[in-house]
Parts: structure tokens; C-alpha cells; sequence
């Protein structure tokens, strides 16, 4: 157990020192520099080719979702990311360590051994993929959908909502993907900090009031005329649909994809959402409450 405490003091602390130098210092791979050049681009896309025109640029919610994205990226999801993958990556070689196994032993294959590009690629498809399945458990299982309601209490979609979400989402992708991922082996940092800002730009422009599809792409990217489906209020079946995070490859593959017609002016959210909190901290909480 102290083993465990060391790990997550030194984890936190190492985390503390990596976000000081995020904001003082500039590189190519900064998550807080490079969060920001990317909203600030969909945003102005926004103002330059909206959507929906009677929507405010400073639109319903605005700030709590603006909190929301630099809350959840900085103080939780790289937390998450950064601090406590350690402990889960010492309890899981503990824990396979009991069988006779190392972790690295059990990887199913490396895609260090690829081509860089090919690597990269590669590793994309799989954990866009499981995050897909991911998704579909957030819609599916009561709990879970309680956690992911307040993404869905969105009620004027612009870019900055991509970020509005329970502080236990992460945690449930995590905890999900972690496994599968160390399975495929060879992926280090600079690899995943070019695919995550890949998947924040792609997820920026998903919810954008932007009314682009990309023409025939939109069989493979996800987009703002696909996504804006999945935040309908009115669903063509229960657990709903377009559950695509960058690709929407997965939902015409798998049969789960949804655009009637142009969506731009349907109303967003779900059933009984007027009953939904509305501020940061009873959303937060939402989840443990009865």
C-alpha cells in the first residue's frame, strides 16, 4: 500500500511541476497553448460560417461550458491521463504479476514495429474504435447514462460543449480503454500527443454551429450535421444514435447512424432535462444523487 501512496504523491507532484511548465513555457506538443489555438480556430470558423444564425456567438451556457473545457482538460482529464495511469499501470503488473506474467508479456503485438505514419494510424482506428463501444455503454446503462447526461444537457451547440461533461466520464474511458490499449503496445507520448489533438480539433468541429459533413468523408469523419443527431431530444429509439467520436465510420458500419434530414434547428437535450441542474457543481454531483 505505501508502495501505491509513494506512486501517487510523486504522480501528483510530477503533475503539478508538468502544468506549471505548460503555462510558462511554449513547445510544439503543449496541451494548454495548443487546447487553446484550436478553440480559439473553431470558434472564429463559428462567427465566420455560422450554422445556425440567430445563435449567439456568446450563446446559452457559453461560460459554464468555456470552465467546463479548461476544468476537465487540465485539472481532471490530464490527471487522469498523466497521474493516475501510473498507479493503474503498477495495480495491473501487480495484478498479472500474481500469474507468473509481466505486462508487456501479454501484448498481442507491438505497432512500434510499424512504419511511424502507419503506427500512428493504426493506433487512432483502435482507440477511436473502443471509445465508439465506450459510448455506447454511456447510452445503454442506467448509471452510466446518468453520467453522461450532462454532455446531453446541451441546449445551443457551439464548440466549447465538446468539453462539457461529469467529472466520472473520464474515469469510465479509462478504465475501459486502458487495458486494450497496453494490449497493442509501442505507443509513446508524442505519438498520443499528436492523435489527441487531432481527436480535439475533430471533436471542437463536431460540436461547432458549423453546418459542415465534408461531402463523401462524412462516411468516415464524424461531423457537426451527423453529431448534432446525437444531442437530438427526440430519438428514433431508446438508447440513441451517431454514437461516433472522431470516425463515423463505426456507426454505418454498425448500422447505428441517423440523419433524417437537416438538423440545424431541432431541439437538443433529453427527456425530462428541465429537471436537469444547471450549475457546475450540482451537475458535478448529479450522478451520486438519488
Amino acid at each position: 500500500m505505501e508502495t501505491y501512496i509513494d506512486l501517487l504523491l510523486n504522480s501528483y507532484s510530477g503533475y503539478f511541476n508538468y502544468l506549471k511548465n505548460e503555462i510558462l513555457y511554449w513547445k510544439w506538443d503543449n496541451y494548454f497553448y495548443g487546447l487553446i489555438a484550436i478553440s480559439l480556430v473553431v470558434w472564429l470558423l463559428e462567427m465566420l460560417f455560422p450554422w445556425r444564425k440567430q445563435q449567439a456567438v456568446f450563446r446559452k451556457d457559453f461560460w459554464l461550458d468555456l470552465f467546463y473545457l479548461f476544468f476537465n482538460f487540465f485539472l481532471l482529464n490530464l490527471i487522469l491521463l498523466i497521474a493516475l495511469s501510473s498507479v493503474t499501470e503498477q495495480l495491473l503488473n501487480d495484478f498479472v504479476g500474481v500469474f507468473g506474467f509481466e505486462l508487456a508479456s501479454i501484448q498481442l503485438f507491438s505497432i512500434s514495429e510499424l512504419p511511424k505514419p502507419v503506427a500512428l494510424l493504426l493506433f487512432f482506428l483502435i482507440s477511436d474504435f473502443l471509445q465508439w463501444n465506450v459510448h455506447r455503454l454511456l447510452h445503454t446503462i442506467p448509471f452510466l447514462w446518468k453520467i453522461h447526461k450532462t454532455h446531453h444537457s446541451v441546449k445551443e451547440m457551439a464548440f466549447a460543449a465538446h468539453f462539457r461533461y461529469n467529472w466520472m466520464e473520464p474515469i469510465v474511458y479509462k478504465s475501459l480503454l486502458y487495458l486494450p490499449v497496453i494490449l497493442i503496445g509501442g505507443v509513446d507520448l508524442a505519438d498520443v500527443f499528436i492523435v489527441h489533438f487531432i481527436t480535439i480539433a475533430i471533436g471542437h468541429l463536431n460540436h461547432a454551429n458549423i453546418g459542415w459533413d465534408y461531402g463523401y468523408l462524412k462516411y468516415i469523419l464524424n461531423n457537426p450535421k451527423m453529431h448534432i443527431w446525437h444531442h437530438s431530444k427526440k430519438m428514433p429509439n431508446k438508447y440513441g444514435v451517431n454514437f461516433g467520436i472522431s470516425l463515423s465510420l463505426w456507426d454505418y458500419l454498425f448500422k447505428t447512424n441517423y440523419i433524417p434530414f437537416d438538423g440545424r434547428d431541432i431541439e437538443l437535450g433529453f427527456h425530462d432535462d428541465e429537471q436537469f441542474p444547471t450549475d457546475f457543481l450540482d451537475q458535478e454531483l448529479y450522478p451520486l444523487k438519488k
